[in-house]
């Protein structure tokens, strides 16, 4: 599924028009503005019982190796974001 059909199955599923459903799904996940993004941002966790919790990890500094040249080179260290399913998610997957 992808946006668009996400924004679809929105609208049909609640008393919202296609544009309202565009408008709750952007503001939920736009990588730079929604509030996924903002929790993340803030080094925050996010967390919707049942069906899981976003946050962020931090990757320490690292030395990694250019496989063209041979040359070593430092990796700053960067906080990437992690999504962790809930227990509901994850038996719901398994029927």
């Amino acid at each position: 599924m992808n946006k668009t059909e996400l924004v679809k199955e929105l609208a049909k599923h609640t008393d919202l028009s296609q544009a309202k459903a565009a408008e709750v799904v952007d503001a939920l996940f736009d990588a730079e503005k929604g509030m996924i993004a903002n929790q993340l941002r803030a080094g925050d966790k996010l967390v919707i019982p049942g069906f899981g919790s976003f946050f962020a990890r931090k990757r320490e500094e690292r030395e990694a190796r250019n496989p063209a040249t041979g040359k070593t080179i430092k990796v700053p260290a960067k906080n990437y974001p992690v999504f962790k399913p809930g227990k509901t998610l994850k038996e719901t997957c398994e029927k």
